[in-house]
């Protein structure tokens, strides 16, 4: 114990030696050995973007519609995730990103009616934000009327049926309340959609002519019950499964319906998304399997890269000189 003591002694004497002559004989020496750290060239603004638009009534949209789900904690993996997104998503964090999708040429908010999206669009309002919104319904939405014409008087595109409720009601016997709903956002003069992930569905709405302005449409039917999901796997899966066969079921539809449509869960909740690479072939196939007219909402997580810009430049890319035409 002694002898390490002994030569830790004389190990820190000699830095200090070495220190003091630094300071005192080789002052200039000493300076011209240490490599100076280059100073960071200034980041230079990157150029706005100008994605191409459809139309949902007489409004003018972005075919890249950003969802809100990453912001709020609906990461449909597990908790876990979740609250890493939650974590990340303050007021401030959710603004710059709404920031950032306009300088990308991203003109439209999706999101589910609860109050902290509503308190962020009206914070990004305030700071100058020119976003246009879409409204999915959550229960209240739905089963009073009053929200409705509250929420209208905000000025939405469109206030939408959540697609899980819907197909619920449907499988329940219960579509009049759908229709109910949707005649009460029709009433207040705002474009009413209907959200599902069951092309037999979308098929049946339009032959049957519900008189529907727009549609959300989820790529993968992740809300087959669990009978269902037996009949297709033989087995009841663990959680939400993606079968890689109702991407192009769902996008034959798609391209059957006159009215627009709004792709969503192109990455199957970012399980497409390992690499570049993936993000690119989820992304092309969508925008090569909709209509011109339809658009997609792709949830952003900008927490470890800016997959905002990305994402924008993939639209562009991906559709060449359609863009700018």
């Amino acid at each position: 114990m002694r002898t390490k003591r002994r030569r830790f002694l004389q190990s820190a004497a000699t830095v200090s030696a070495g220190l003091a002559f630094a300071c005192d004989g080789d002052a200039e020496e000493a300076a011209a050995r240490i490599v100076p750290v280059a100073a960071k060239e200034p980041v230079q603004p990157d150029k706005p973007l100008v994605l191409p638009k459809l139309k949902l009534g007489s409004r003018e949209v972005s075919r890249l519609i950003i969802g809100g789900n990453p912001f709020y904690g609906y990461s449909h993996f597990n908790r876990l995730f979740s609250t890493h997104m939650t974590e990340w998503a303050t007021t401030e964090n959710v603004c710059e990103a709404l920031r950032r999708c306009e300088h990308c040429g991203i003109n439209t908010w999706q999101f589910s009616h609860t109050a902290r999206p509503l308190a962020d669009l009206k914070r990004h309002r305030e700071a100058g934000g020119k976003l246009q919104f879409i409204i999915l319904s959550h229960r209240e939405m739905e089963e009073d009327p009053a929200v409705v014409k509250e929420l209208a008087k905000l000025g939405p595109i469109g206030m939408v049926h959540h697609g899980g409720s819907a197909e619920r009601k449907r499988r329940a016997g219960k579509l009049g309340e759908i229709k109910d709903f949707l005649q009460r956002v029709r009433d207040t003069g705002v474009l009413a959609g209907l959200s599902t992930h069951d092309p037999e569905f979308l098929e049946q709405v339009q032959a049957e002519n519900w008189g529907i302005d727009f549609f959300m449409t989820a790529l993968y039917y992740l809300t087959r019950t669990p009978d269902d999901f037996k009949k297709v796997l033989g087995t009841k899966p663990l959680g939400e499964v993606y079968l890689p066969e109702d991407p192009p079921r769902m996008c034959a539809v798609i391209r059957k319906t006159p009215k627009p449509c709004l792709a969503y869960k192109v990455l199957a909740a970012g399980r497409f998304s390992d690499t570049p690479q993936q993000v690119d072939q989820a992304f092309r196939f969508a925008l090569e399997n909709i209509k011109p007219a339809d658009g997609m909402i792709i949830g952003m997580y900008p927490r470890y890269s800016d997959q905002i810009r990305e994402n924008a430049e993939r639209v562009l890319r991906i559709l060449g000189s359609k863009a700018s035409a």
